[in-house]
């Protein structure tokens, strides 16, 4: 009776936490798709860089430039739908 008052609610928008589940898959989901792209596209330009023998990894540096623009657009097209 007086243990019930005293715990909190951590559940303000009375959402049976299936919500709440699906928006941390969503954002986590999310989260893995931006570290693939980003470490693909250094990735990838660590390749190219080896395939020329760079001696200065230009290519990698504006591939992960890249990856990071493509990520962040890749993001915000996802939060607006």
């Amino acid at each position: 009776m007086g243990n019930e008052d005293n715990k909190p609610n951590f559940n303000t928008d009375n959402d049976s936490g299936g919500q709440a589940y699906g928006n941390y898959a969503k954002y986590t989901g999310m989260a893995f798709q931006m570290m693939a792209i980003i470490g693909g596209s250094a990735f990838i330009g660590h390749k190219i860089d080896q395939w020329f023998d760079h001696k200065v990894q230009w290519v990698t540096a504006i591939a992960c430039v890249f990856g990071v623009c493509l990520s962040i657009y890749q993001t915000i097209k996802q939060l607006k739908a």
